[in-house]
């Protein structure tokens, strides 16, 4: 057992001290069966923590079983839990993986806050982090990606970060440790099960020590994030200027000094939330005309002649509701929306712009309504081109207190419906192919 290893990576990350009570996230796999029995070979006091998600059917709760005799044999407090995964899925329109994700998380940080432990223990090792940093490549990434999985974020700690997925399972084979073996991680039915299946074997061919490497690329890339927040932490107190009112005012001369501008932009903005794409178009506006608005979810910035204004956005400004199948009335604010659904045989199409009408099979819900944001676009009904909602706003002559009173309504792929009391989208209109109409009502409240 690598015990002096393990301690050293414990003490060099400073995860936690001989004091410290550790709650373990154990699934019954190599990995986590493996952290435990380090954590009893170590002495440190730690109780034991299983999520049963019901997904496996018999297997699932065999891995409690299997987990909560491990715990009789190490003598650690055992707490156990079980989800309807799959309800909680269809609920929040969301994947397996990332419903999984977050009913664990939420249910491990609840039992250490009642239990008094001090950090959560997870036992993601070195080819986790190449697969990560791999996944963010693929998907696209900055710097913060390119460092994986750290070893210690707030209360969650990663103590077997030093070991390979190899090293693992010759230690398990060696101590002969009984463990359970998750039959999904066989599939390539996942993105991260793809990689490590078929395409780290074809990168170990050209570096046997793919692991270690990027475990030292890992660690430069997360200097290099820590030396760019520095740099940009300083250039934010440099160069923004906080307002009696508390807006903050930055000079336009500043920010189109900045080198390389993309990057820096990106980072300076990034506590308020606003995307690259709505960075982008401000640096291709800010020599254009003033009074121009970019928003985030959190923060709106006001193009004035000579300086940006930075404000935060009210609660009621950037407020947002789900719309679920079935509803019939919904509050946005001081508006109220109807939602109603007829066969298309009994569907007679009004002129007026407070209605609009959707074929009932193209829409994916829960529906959103919310406020328009900065980057948003739709096609026009009777239109084949895509057109900015804040062109459209501008072409209607919406002056700009009124547009955040217009309620945008949102299809659960993302795209916009309906600019409401105004235009719906094309691509969602009623045909001779639609058999269900859905009528969407926009009602003013006296």
């Amino acid at each position: 057992m690598p015990v002096n290893r393990f301690l050293s990576f414990v003490e060099l990350n400073k995860l936690f001290t001989p004091t410290d009570k550790i709650l373990l996230a154990v699934s019954g796999g190599k990995d986590s069966v493996l952290m435990t029995h380090l954590f009893n070979e170590t002495g440190f006091a730690f109780g034991i923590a299983h999520c049963n998600f019901k997904l496996r059917g018999d297997e699932s709760d065999k891995d409690e079983d299997f987990t909560r005799e491990l715990a009789l044999q190490v003598d650690a407090p055992f707490f156990s839990t079980t989800f309807n995964t799959q309800a909680f899925v269809e609920e929040h329109k969301i994947s397996v993986q990332m419903a999984a994700r977050q009913l664990r998380y939420d249910w491990f940080e609840q039992i250490r806050r009642d239990n008094t432990y001090d950090y959560i223990a997870l036992a993601h090792h070195q080819s986790d982090t190449t697969e990560t940093v791999l996944l963010n490549l693929v998907r696209g990434t900055g710097i913060a990606g390119l460092h994986g999985i750290l070893p210690k974020r707030e209360k969650l700690v990663r103590p077997l970060l030093f070991l390979t997925r190899q090293e693992i399972d010759g230690l398990i084979a060696e101590n002969k440790f009984p463990y359970r073996e998750d039959s999904s991680n066989s599939s390539a039915k996942y993105a991260r099960n793809k990689l490590r299946i078929n395409v780290i074997p074809k990168l170990k061919e050209i570096n046997p020590h793919l692991e270690t490497t990027f475990e030292t690329n890992s660690r430069r890339f997360k200097e290099l994030e820590d030396f760019l927040n520095l740099q940009t932490e300083q250039l934010r107190k440099d160069i923004f200027q906080t307002l009696p009112s508390g807006d903050v005012h930055i000079e336009l001369q500043d920010l189109k000094k900045l080198n390389p501008r993309s990057l820096l932009l990106y980072e300076l903005f990034k506590p308020y939330n606003f995307s690259e794409a709505v960075l982008e178009d401000l640096s291709q506006s800010w020599d254009g005309q003033p009074g121009k608005v970019f928003e985030s979810a959190t923060h709106s910035l006001l193009l004035d002649r000579m300086a940006l204004i930075l404000s935060p956005r009210t609660k009621a400004e950037f407020s947002s509701i789900l719309v679920f199948k079935g509803e019939n009335n919904i509050n946005w604010g001081q508006i109220n929306v109807k939602m109603e659904v007829l066969d298309s045989e009994n569907f007679i199409p009004s002129g007026d712009n407070n209605f609009a009408f959707f074929d009932e099979t193209l829409l994916q819900f829960p529906l959103k309504l919310r406020h328009w944001n900065t980057g948003d676009y739709f096609y026009p009904f009777g239109m084949k081109g895509k057109k900015k909602i804040s062109d459209f706003f501008t072409e209607k002559k919406i002056p700009l207190n009124a547009k955040n009173n217009i309620p945008i309504l949102e299809n659960g792929n993302g795209d916009v419906l309906w600019v409401a009391g105004y235009r719906s989208d094309d691509r969602y209109k009623v045909t001779e192919q639609t058999k269900k109409v859905i009528i969407f009502e926009i009602q003013k409240q006296q």
